[in-house]
């Protein structure tokens, strides 16, 4: 265990600082907003807009990475994210935040896919299930960090979002001081929805509801707090609850559905959420303790239907499509948790905080409805199934790039994967072209010697007669009138045409 965590330190601490920063700024948005009377509708729009950004994004991460290399592709992204969350404090337009929000989720997805391609890369087969396990684990923590950060300032001013900032900004230093080799870009295949859809609609489905229930929770569940009347404190001990709950109840959920079977477990694990939030609908005045507690239980079951729903899929799919499917779950995971928070923010504008927790019960009731043990024909059953459980409590902490990660799936072997080499070579400035050296000088031939004309014989002048011109003398040694020397010796060395100029450090 304290291998996995020094062997991986700085990918693990990058992780940390930015799940710390967007669970800081989920919680502290909400709140903020609903002190100034915004509609709930409002509030789960920007979250809404955010988890669209990580859905959409991948494509274009890709190509980012693909283009540009992991760090300068990581250092851009963690800048525009940083510039999204300050832009917030300048720009005061609910229809331009929609704006920064989607920005921030497609700059955060590609972060995550950076730092998955290094886990990917760099971490043995037999060590997969719990390299994965920890990432989820110090995503988590990260998040719950983030909302005992917001403890710290009970007025809702601008403190939060420095906070937010520079978590953003230093978590540029681990991955950026990493002596680690880059990691080669994997770029999935286009998927075949329609093949997916009819093998695990069942689990389609499961991760469908589960993504309402989480996206509604982490952009409202701090709005009903704070309109039942709790402060600011108590609004992020309530969610950091329900997150440790659901972080903590990975691992016994994991025993129970190696051993019973997983498609009924998915179902009374969603007859239980409704039937545990019934005091929560608003008719029944809580303490604080009660809350929490009841708090506590939700995140245990809301956090583990994502890994369950997985792992019901999984047992129904030959490995060398696993990629594909952990692809396709995650993106009806996040549909879900775009849609999430705008129907229960809706609820809430009509009929009250509580009305939170009436929208939680109808999606589980759904499930319920849906999921039917009974129609699970096994015709697709896989020789190893139950295959392994591995924790996830949410899927939106992570990219499409997990899925390689995943230990149930071979990305060597998956038809859905293609390994893409990137240059991560450092960018060196380079002198332009040397000039073409001039051609050496040739030696004068006898040939060219100028030859001395004789007298001109004009007409006679007036005067003494002229006197005849003396003789010329022989050049001197050196002159250009000089012929070769009589030695025969050669051209001097290094009189030929420099060599090209070597490129600058």
């Amino acid at each position: 265990m304290l291998a996995t965590l020094t062997s991986f330190s700085s990918l693990y601490l990058t992780t940390l600082l930015m799940m710390t920063g967007i669970g800081l700024f989920n919680t502290y948005m909400a709140l903020r907003l609903n002190s100034e009377a915004v509609s709930a509708v409002w509030v789960g729009a920007l979250i809404a807009a955010y988890y669209g950004g990580l859905v959409l994004g991948a494509r274009l991460g890709h190509k980012l990475i693909i283009r540009v290399g992991h760090i300068r592709a990581y250092v851009a992204c963690a800048a525009i994210s940083t510039t999204m969350v300050l832009l917030q404090t300048l720009v005061l337009s609910l229809p331009v935040w929609l704006g920064f929000r989607l920005v921030a989720g497609v700059a955060m997805v590609t972060q995550l896919m950076v730092i998955e391609s290094w886990f990917n890369e760099q971490t043995e087969n037999q060590q997969r299930g719990r390299v994965f396990s920890f990432y989820m684990l110090i995503s988590g923590l990260g998040t719950v960090m983030g909302q005992l950060a917001l403890t710290a300032y009970p007025v809702l001013d601008l403190r939060p979002l420095t906070i937010v900032a520079i978590c953003q900004a230093i978590c540029l230093v681990p991955l950026a001081l990493t002596a680690r080799s880059h990691p080669a870009a994997q770029v999935p295949a286009p998927l075949d929805v329609k093949f997916f859809v009819g093998r695990v609609p069942m689990s389609l489905v499961a991760l469908f509801v589960a993504g309402n229930l989480s996206g509604a929770f982490y952009g409202l569940a701090p709005v009903y707090a704070a309109q039942q009347g709790y402060s600011t404190s108590q609004a992020a001990i309530f969610v950091a609850v329900a997150v440790m709950a659901g972080l903590l109840a990975q691992w016994p959920m994991g025993w129970l559905s190696d051993r019973l079977n997983r498609a009924r477990l998915i179902r009374v694990n969603a007859l239980l959420i409704v039937i545990l939030v019934l005091p929560m609908w608003g008719w029944l005045n809580l303490p604080f303790w009660l809350l929490l507690a009841f708090s506590a239980g939700f995140g245990a079951l809301q956090f583990t239907l994502y890994p369950l729903g997985a792992a019901f899929a999984n047992d129904h799919m030959e490995a060398e499509r696993r990629v594909g499917l952990a692809a396709i779950l995650l993106m009806a995971y996040g549909l879900g948790a775009c849609l999430g928070p705008l129907v229960a923010g809706l609820f809430m504008d009509l009929g009250g905080s509580g009305m939170f927790f009436v929208f939680s019960s109808l999606c589980a009731a759904i499930l319920v409805a849906f999921m039917r043990p009974e129609k699970v024909t096994g015709e697709h059953r896989v020789d190893e199934a139950p295959v392994q459980f591995v924790p996830a409590p949410d899927g939106l902490q992570s990219s499409p790039m997990s899925a390689t990660m995943d230990p149930r799936s071979d990305p060597a072997l998956d038809v859905y994967v293609e390994t893409v080499a990137v240059d991560n070579t450092p960018v060196t400035e380079t002198e332009g072209p040397p000039a073409p050296a001039a051609p050496p000088a040739a030696e004068p031939s006898a040939a060219d010697l100028p030859v001395a004309e004789p007298p001109h014989a004009g007409p006679p002048l007036a005067g003494p007669p002229l006197a005849e011109p003396p003789l010329a003398e022989p050049p001197a040694a050196g002159s250009p009138l000089a012929g070769p020397p009589s030695s025969g010796t050669e051209p001097e060395a290094g009189s030929g045409p420099p060599g090209p100029a070597k490129p600058q450090a």
